[in-house]
């Protein structure tokens, strides 16, 4: 296997290579955790691998079919909510250092957060949807520059003790509702090897080829506990190595090396990077700084036969959408018919008009 071999791999492992006809939930199952903070590009990371429309999507939001919040790294994500409950139980430990970290600069410790918790349980009980805002309003904490992360950081720690998760959409407004309101709670645990186990073997299927680091990367956890993980599964992977680092990847994956053409317009923090700790697969390093930036902002990609070849962005009109494309090789701008072809995809998704400029 080739590094070229590794970026066409991850398309078919990530649902990329051919239009699914899995749902968007299978969709999310699939991958394990999906990258969620911009909320628009996270639904299309969603849609890019299914025929699912932005309505359809929202729609399954709003009904807890996809929960939207904080675990594996302290950032949001998209889980299924048949993972919600052991992926929490798993990750939310060494996510909550960092919020409890956070939240002890404002006088919060963990028994003022646990009170907090109680208080934000008694205001949501009984199916309410409050924003962040409403909530704060309750808890008298005023909303300035500097309790702004103090309200993330108390949200964050209620979301990774299983209290709240996204309630249905106020508007264009986020809303926080009871898990256990929204989601059943199983009454069978994975012990902590299991369920690290369970998550090695959903992200090399899902992500690989990938490196222990990559999973590393991904999950959060350090590299002694996710070669472990590696260790326990290994029998259901395959691996190749390549210049010395070992990539894993799903037992039955083709050594198929004829990849037909494709483009894909695909929305910033997309898996398809932000989940690799090393990205040379798929990008150049000259380019990488023209695609995300040091402190972790990732723009919207252009992908040709795997390789990132420019960024785009969106403007919502009131009849269409208009897409403005920026190529990191100016002999990429006359490829208008493929182009098209690529964003395709996204007219459907959100069923308007796409116009490339």
């Amino acid at each position: 296997m080739t590094h070229q071999e590794i970026s066409h791999h991850r398309l078919v492992s990530q649902k990329l290579y051919e239009t699914s006809s899995n749902s968007p939930e299978e969709i999310v199952q699939h991958l394990g955790a999906m990258q969620a903070q911009d909320y628009a590009m996270a639904k299309w990371a969603i849609g890019s691998r299914c025929n699912a429309t932005e309505a359809a999507i929202e729609e399954l939001i709003n009904s807890a079919k996809i929960i939207r919040t904080h675990i594996l790294r302290p950032t949001w994500h998209f889980v299924s909510a048949e993972d919600i409950y052991w992926m929490l139980e798993l990750s939310a430990p060494q996510v909550k250092r960092f919020t409890a970290s956070a939240a002890k600069k404002y006088g919060y410790d963990a028994k003022k957060l646990d009170q907090t918790n109680t208080e934000i349980e008694k205001m949501l009980s009984g199916n309410n949807h409050l924003t962040r805002d409403e909530i704060m309003q309750e808890l008298n904490i005023k909303k300035t520059s500097s309790d702004d992360f103090l309200s993330a950081a108390i949200m964050m720690n209620a979301e990774l003790d299983g209290l709240v998760c996204n309630g249905k959409m106020k508007g264009k407004q986020i809303t926080y509702s009871l898990l256990e309101e929204r989601v059943f709670k199983p009454k069978t645990k994975l012990s902590k090897e299991e369920a690290l186990s369970k998550l090695a073997l959903r992200y090399f299927e899902s992500h690989g080829p990938a490196t222990l680091l990559d999973f590393s990367w991904w999950s959060g956890f350090p590299p002694t506990t996710c070669k472990l993980a590696i260790n326990a599964i290994e029998l259901q992977l395959s691996f190749a190595e390549i210049e010395n680092q070992i990539y894993w990847f799903k037992k039955d994956i083709a050594y198929e090396t004829n990849f037909r053409e494709s483009v894909h317009f695909l929305p910033a923090f997309d898996e398809i990077l932000i989940s690799y700790k090393t990205r040379e697969a798929s990008i150049l390093l000259e380019n990488q700084p023209k695609t995300f930036t040091n402190n972790g902002i990732f723009k919207p990609i252009i992908l040709e036969n795997s390789k990132v070849i420019g960024t785009w962005k969106r403007t919502i009109k009131k009849d269409h959408a208009k897409i403005e494309t920026h190529f990191f090789n100016d002999s990429q701008s006359s490829k208008k018919e493929i182009l098209f072809e690529g964003i395709k995809a996204f007219e459907h998704y959100l069923e308007t008009k796409v116009i490339i400029e």
